[in-house]
């Protein structure tokens, strides 16, 4: 557990911790999730290096502030930091699911010298055209009303649907060219919504692995773990 801006933010570092010499590994989860979705995956990804795992703020055991301001993507960039200076990481390996894989881009856009290398899971790169993220916004909110609806439990991930998971700008999509950082995008074959965004990555980043895992949807990390786990693990020995 670390504090972050008032915040208190839920953490966790599984393996090797301080006695490996090799680069940290911070995995975020998607919108909706916790850092329980890692759990088919940590023992295999920890073997020889730290895996540190948090829950954005309102969502699992982090705080669920109910000041609506303090749910910013910003916000999350700098619990990112947080973790990794708590962790004794000048640079890491950043990983991400969905909304976890859009802020490990964003994090590389605002913290450069801290990223060795990304691991962007099922997610896309934000929209270049205006209508587009519109759209994109106006789900979200819409997702925040539902949530609202549901009761009291879940008002945390509904801030954190208007705050942190709305966009407001394309410098992610924009950056794509500018990382300069080995890079592995992986999709499931089944994640119809989010198998174009994975090729746009692949294409626009420099030198970046693609890996597709059949029979595996928006989730690839928990649909087929085993697969998962062979994956990244290889792309991190490639790296050492």
């Amino acid at each position: 557990m670390i504090m972050s801006d008032g915040v208190r933010i839920a953490s966790q570092v599984h393996g090797a911790g301080g006695s490996s010499s090799r680069l940290p590994l911070l995995l975020t989860h998607g919108f909706g999730e916790s850092a329980r979705m890692w759990a088919p995956n940590v023992a295999a990804l920890s073997a020889d290096r730290p895996v540190i795992t948090w829950d954005m703020r309102g969502h699992g055991d982090s705080d669920s502030p109910e000041d609506q301001a303090l749910y910013t993507q910003q916000a999350c960039l700098a619990d990112m930091a947080a973790l990794l200076d708590e962790a004794g990481a000048e640079r890491a390996v950043l990983g991400g699911l969905s909304l976890g894989g859009y802020l490990s881009l964003a994090f590389r856009n605002a913290y450069p010298h801290r990223v060795a290398a990304l691991l962007l899971f099922d997610t896309g790169p934000g929209f270049r055209n205006d209508e587009a993220r519109q759209r994109w916004n106006e789900q979200a909110m819409k997702t925040a009303d539902r949530l609202e609806r549901s009761g009291p439990a879940a008002l945390g991930r509904a801030r954190a649907a208007r705050g942190m998971l709305t966009q407001s700008g394309a410098q992610v999509i924009e950056s794509l060219p500018s990382v300069d950082v080995p890079t592995l995008v992986l999709v499931g074959a089944d994640d119809t919504d989010f198998l174009g965004a994975a090729s746009y990555v692949a294409a626009k980043v420099h030198g970046a692995t693609l890996v597709t895992i059949a029979g595996a949807g928006h989730i690839a990390n928990v649909d087929q773990p085993a697969a998962f786990n062979e994956a990244v693990t290889a792309f991190l020995a490639g790296l050492d």
